[in-house]
């Protein structure tokens, strides 16, 4: 006598959306701290931007922190990778750094599309970012000065999900 079992595993918008929430632990957190993103709808937009990317596969990285202007070099980076069917773990949000060198800078956000997104028809790609929350516009990712990153967080469900690092530059 043979058992087999065989499991498969979807991810939904649902999944997404509860990986989106544990980003949105990590705004209000930022928020606490820093008082950005503004408000709590901004980072409602926030979540429900990179629960739509995930679901469908169209996200690569998103960026939330603080730059400097004349520079273009990040403070404070929260950076979110997506990550798909691979093992991830499901971790707590929270533990940001309390003392970033970000007094008076803008809140910034950046976000990278995915292959799959980017090999899209061009009608396709302005039809979804259109129906997304977040209306965004084009420009240069803030760079990385001299600095710290911490690796290795990772929010997940069902094998999708992001790993997180965050990018702590020195005072000058």
């Amino acid at each position: 006598m043979t058992l087999s079992i065989t499991r498969s595993a979807s991810f939904t918008l649902t999944d997404a959306r509860y990986v989106g929430a544990k980003i949105g632990a990590d705004l209000r957190q930022l928020r606490a701290l820093y008082g950005e993103p503004e408000s709590a709808t901004e980072i409602t937009d926030y979540v429900e931007e990179v629960a739509q990317l995930l679901n469908h596969g169209y996200l690569d990285s998103v960026s939330y922190g603080f730059r400097d202007p004349d520079t273009n070099l990040w403070k404070l980076r929260l950076r979110y990778r997506a990550t798909l069917g691979g093992h991830l773990l499901d971790e707590g949000p929270g533990r940001l750094p309390r003392t970033a060198p970000v007094t008076g800078l803008p809140f910034c956000s950046f976000l990278n599309y995915s292959t799959k997104f980017n090999s899209l028809p061009q009608a396709k790609r302005t039809a979804f970012k259109k129906a997304l929350p977040v209306d965004r516009t084009t420009g240069t990712e803030p760079a990385t000065g001299t600095g710290a990153t911490t690796p290795g967080h990772s929010y997940g469900q069902n094998g999708t999900g992001v790993t997180r690092d965050v990018f702590v530059a020195l005072d000058d």
